[in-house]
């Protein structure tokens, strides 16, 4: 018998809060239409052993993370990615923590990702097309250097 829990999570319920190193209050919270790129992997170390044809030693190496594409429209009120991109450029120190927070479909948290040492590596501006009357949308890309995952109390 399966239990709420145990249904699988939805990808359109999520919210995004970025805090950067020099400010108390979230830069960004929610608004994203687009969330890609939550990636932890590890690098492989093949080893063979002379005379052992047969096989190969498998060793772990270092972890890989993912690089975050956000994605949302565009608002005369939503300039603070690229305030903090040109920010970034004049500190490269200025670092933020991002968590990507998955909702069930009745709003209560169910994960949330946690990103460390957070830099703006990109913000893209939307295409422009007078012809097309489509939704102006940004793009930020975040390079991270640590990802873990908090689980909702309750889960």
């Amino acid at each position: 018998m399966a239990t709420l829990n145990a249904l699988p999570f939805t990808a359109f319920n999520f919210a995004v809060e970025i805090v950067r190193a020099d400010g108390a209050s979230p830069l960004v919270s929610a608004a994203f239409a687009e969330c890609d790129g939550l990636e932890l992997g590890m690098e492989v170390k093949t080893l063979r052993e002379g005379g052992a044809n047969d096989r190969q030693i498998r060793l772990a190496g270092p972890a890989t993370v993912g690089q975050l594409t956000l994605k949302r429209g565009m608002t005369a009120d939503s300039l603070e990615l690229w305030l903090w991109m040109s920010d970034s450029l004049a500190d490269p120190s200025l670092r933020a923590e991002a968590e990507v927070v998955l909702m069930a479909p009745d709003g209560a948290e169910r994960v949330r990702f946690v990103l460390s040492r957070c830099l703006p590596i990109k913000v893209k501006a939307p295409p422009l097309n007078a012809k097309d009357g489509a939704i102006a949308v940004e793009e930020l890309q975040l390079a991270y250097e640590r990802i873990g995952v908090k689980r909702a109390g309750g889960l």
